[in-house]
């Protein structure tokens, strides 16, 4: 099976890759064809990201060709986030030219696979080199395992953020280990003694052994003790 590939902030864990080439090689199988494909967008390019085990079949998992402006069917169905039947590519001129003919692939159905923020992730799709228009049966078949695909990016993202959370939440309670407990501090400056002996000033220390920062002003009781509250009043009121 091929190694995780990474498209922008997401990554394909090897079990989840697994169970699609069970899907293409489900699908080739049942609808007859040569080629079930799940291909992958990436920055400038489209990958086939799986591709069925099945005789005849031309595409292989790894496989890259340019995106953008390619005639290929793939780039038509990630720009139009649409289904896509072209039942024989010879008998058509907007696709007799494209590049899957020259693989003998004549037919073809895709669908778009979305990523959980509705980005396009790539395409699901089936080839045949007859004309092929696919019945009502088969569409559904295809969407069904779409639904699939995208029902393990969903758990894929939501996996990814809650590692995320729990990396965080890991940090913040080493920090409160840290800080909890008996602390030595001078009962007059308030300097914290560190591990090493030395004395630093509290915030020093707690900047140093968390994620917190410190910012600096003076309060109404200091306000008032520094610079008196009625001697400021006055010359307010002359101001």
């Amino acid at each position: 099976m091929k190694e995780d590939l990474k498209f922008p902030e997401i990554e394909i864990p090897e079990p989840i890759a697994e169970k699609w080439q069970d899907i293409v090689d489900i699908m080739a199988e049942l609808i007859g064809i040569p080629a079930a494909l799940i291909m992958r967008r990436t920055q400038s390019d489209a990958e086939v990201f799986v591709s069925s085990n099945s005789e005849g079949n031309p595409y292989h998992a790894g496989d890259r060709e340019q995106l953008r402006k390619s005639g290929l069917y793939c780039e038509a169905v990630i720009n139009t986030r649409d289904r896509l039947l072209v039942p024989n590519a010879l008998a058509d001129e907007k696709w007799k030219n494209n590049p899957d003919v020259k693989l003998n692939m004549i037919s073809y159905l895709g669908f778009p696979i979305f990523l959980p923020d509705q980005e396009p992730f790539g395409t699901i799709c089936v080839l045949d080199n007859k004309e092929n228009a696919y019945s009502e049966t088969f569409e559904n078949l295809i969407k069904n395992f779409r639904d699939i695909v995208q029902s393990h990016l969903e758990l894929i993202y939501m996996n990814a953020a809650l590692g995320g959370e729990n990396k965080t939440l890991s940090d913040y309670i080493s920090e409160i280990k840290i800080l909890r407990g008996l602390v030595p501090i001078c009962s007059k400056c308030k300097k914290i003694r560190d591990d090493k002996g030395h004395w630093n000033l509290m915030e020093t220390y707690i900047e140093k052994h968390s994620e917190a920062s410190f910012s600096h002003g003076i309060c109404p009781e200091c306000s008032d003790m520094l610079y008196g509250k009625k001697e400021w009043y006055i010359n307010r009121k002359k101001g």
